[in-house]
């Protein structure tokens, strides 16, 4: 996956207030059909993030919640406020996990997937709220074309960034799977052609044919390559 959090992100996003209601949070989070909201202050910057989870807290009402204890922790002693408490600021989680609008769509994911959480309000950097970036907005990168994969393959990284010759490397994708063959000049040429088909959007992986005409002295090493793309071919001289 390539670009920025801004080319992917949704900018009309609905946010809930710290002096909302939990009834008006539930209602805003049934219309607007998302399991959480950003909570922004008065100048729009987000504060927490309140959820469907924060409210079945009050929901289910545990026994143990009812019930203090000198040694309970911390994560217990917060639980126990949002069972306790009557408006948006009472139960959200703060501080909120955000990215930044310049941030990789590799970043957004990988901090979805370490934080385990579904979505990520995307703020600028006063923590503005400007938009917010969802997994489904990852996994539509996934719906693009093979056409359109192949299209972009072969202008913009073949032939408009590699320089070369239409025809040179040969692409075939199937189901997102990018399929290459040819020859190239150079050894080193092989993963960096290799790494730059792997980012273009849609692309789920990549298998090699490529081969090359001569070594070089800029070879990258071949065990930092991923088994996907180690180049099968050798050289023909």
């Amino acid at each position: 996956m390539k670009g920025t959090a801004r080319e992917h992100m949704t900018v009309d996003v609905v946010s809930a207030t710290p002096a909302m209601s939990i009834k008006d949070v539930a209602r805003l989070l049934a219309a607007a059909e998302v399991s959480a909201l950003p909570v922004v202050d008065e100048a729009g910057a987000v504060i927490g993030v309140v959820s469907e989870a924060d409210l079945l807290l009050k929901e289910e009402r545990p026994e143990e919640l009812r019930r203090h204890h000198v040694l309970e922790g911390r994560e217990v002693r917060e639980d126990r406020v949002k069972l306790e408490g009557r408006t948006v600021a009472d139960v959200m989680t703060t501080p909120a996990i955000t990215i930044g609008p310049d941030a990789s769509v590799r970043e957004a994911a990988r901090v979805m997937r370490v934080r385990g959480v579904k979505r990520l309000p995307v703020v600028d950097e006063r923590r503005v709220l400007v938009g917010i970036i969802s997994r489904g907005d990852l996994v539509k990168i996934f719906l693009r074309s093979d056409a359109d994969i192949a299209r972009e393959i072969e202008e913009d990284v073949l032939l408009k960034t590699m320089w070369m010759e239409p025809g040179t490397v040969g692409v075939v994708v199937r189901d997102g799977v990018v399929e290459v063959s040819g020859q190239v000049e150079r050894k080193s040429l092989v993963p960096i052609v290799l790494r730059m088909i792997e980012t273009v959007d849609g692309v789920i992986a990549v298998r090699s044919e490529l081969s090359y005409e001569r070594e070089d002295g800029r070879v990258t090493p071949i065990d930092t390559l991923p088994e996907a793309v180690l180049p099968r071919s050798q050289s023909h001289t």
